[in-house]
């Protein structure tokens, strides 16, 4: 099929690949002429695991094209997504639309034959009314069917995700657009991945109750770790006892420093805004996204703790800087809070990631970033583990401690052991775990 994306930024262009990987062609538009030329040279704009080679690969088999060329993009495809961002409005928490709306106008003016215009995007419920309302009012004539089809993609993950999802949801009001979207997924229809049919209105909701239902279920554990550590239990085996009950499923139960990226903090506040227009609240995730935010800088004073209460003129090593490994993503990552939180008491930080770097200096102020973990950690008065990236797994602590100023290590991932990490006089701080328990 015939099949233009709208915006090239994560998402668009994780699904414009794969499709045209899955054998569709395949054009991705974006406004920003820098990105398309960018693409067109090969380089890729987000850091995700084998997208890089994916994309050349499509492109040289030419299935796959960047262009900013809207008008004709779209009079040649039978399918066109929007993939464009949907960041919290300033101000209110609500989505903001107008990156989807203005799109739709565009798609509008230039649609030929019949066109399915499917919103990709994550957007609350009533998104695709409007967007069908926008195309209509735009263009009379247009004959279009407007779909939901949310993704589900993980960063770090997202290809993986794409290519062998546990789900794949499209909502629709118009019959004509059922056989278009099946086989625009013929590919992984064929490979019997579950593909749910709804109404247009379910579909968006899906997504935004998934993404609320993941983000309730780190906060519950992040709270059963505070409870731990105030009773003497551990959280990691409170987490695989509740986790091997089948009704409750033992991912998203990992204790740490709170939930970041483009999708669970948005998204939570989106549909905590949503249920209040509609005079219909969701207490659950508007305590969850409270309890989230407050757990950030209270990461933050849990390494001041560790480090005597007093850290002004101290320096802070901080190993991880994106909100999860895998990815140069640092939207809402915890890192930020959990050094501004380090800045205000006094301290002076130095920070290293793989990947994240570059998008952090957009982000973080006053800090020094260093070329590994081990130049971060020179002269430290702590060491942080915030994200838990691989190579943070195997740290040579006899060289660690021999570099540092004071040995103290504040591990917000769980990664190291009690023992493993006392045997070489480190002062071990964890989350959720007594300071003396071996017992994993």
């Amino acid at each position: 099929m015939r099949i233009t994306m709208i915006g090239s930024g994560y998402v668009g262009l994780v699904s414009g690949v794969c499709f045209a990987d899955f054998g569709h062609d395949v054009i991705c538009v974006d406004k920003d002429a820098n990105k398309i030329d960018a693409l067109q040279r090969g380089e890729i704009p987000i850091f995700e695991p084998g997208l890089e080679q994916l994309v050349a690969d499509n492109v040289r088999a030419g299935r796959l094209s960047f262009t900013t060329d809207v008008e004709t993009s779209v009079a040649a495809s039978d399918v066109v997504f929007i993939a464009v961002g949907t960041p919290s409005r300033r101000g209110d928490g609500h989505a903001d639309l107008s990156y989807v709306y203005a799109a739709a106008r565009e798609i509008a003016e230039h649609v030929k034959d019949f066109t399915v215009i499917v919103t990709k995007s994550t957007v609350p419920v009533g998104t695709g009314d409007e967007v069908e309302r926008i195309v209509r009012e735009t263009n009379p004539q247009a004959d279009v069917a407007v779909v939901s089809n949310p993704e589900f993609l993980r960063e770090g993950a997202a290809i993986e995700d794409f290519k062998r999802p546990d789900r794949i949801v499209i909502g629709l009001n118009d019959e004509r657009a059922r056989g278009v979207m099946t086989e625009v997924y013929r590919p992984l229809y064929l490979n019997q991945a579950p593909l749910l049919f709804t109404s247009r209105r379910t579909s968006e909701l899906i997504k935004y109750a998934a993404n609320a239902f993941l983000a309730m279920k780190i906060t519950f554990i992040n709270e059963m770790a505070d409870l731990c550590e105030k009773v003497g239990a551990n959280v990691q085996e409170v987490s695989r006892g509740i986790g091997l009950d089948g009704r409750i499923g033992s991912k998203f139960l990992h204790a740490g420093p709170g939930y970041g990226g483009s999708c669970f903090p948005k998204d939570t506040l989106a549909l905590a805004k949503t249920a209040q227009d509609y005079d219909s609240p969701v207490r659950l995730i508007e305590t969850t996204v409270s309890i989230n935010d407050n757990r950030k800088r209270a990461m933050g004073r849990k390494v001041v703790t560790a480090m005597g209460g007093d850290i002004r003129g101290k320096s802070v090593a901080v190993l991880g800087l994106t909100f999860k490994p895998n990815t140069d993503d640092m939207r809402d990552s915890p890192a930020i809070s959990i050094i501004q939180t380090l800045q205000d008491a006094g301290a002076t930080v130095t920070g290293y990631d793989p990947e994240g770097m570059e998008n952090a200096r957009q982000v973080i102020d006053n800090i020094a970033y260093a070329e590994d973990a081990y130049s971060a950690a020179r002269g430290a008065d702590a060491l942080v583990i915030v994200t838990e990236w691989n190579q943070f797994r195997a740290l040579d602590f006899a060289r660690l401690k021999s570099i540092m100023k004071a040995p103290v290590l504040v591990d917000l991932r769980n990664i190291y052991r009690h023992d493993e990490v006392a045997k070489h006089g480190f002062a071990y701080t964890s989350v959720g775990r007594p300071s003396s328990d071996d017992t994993l």
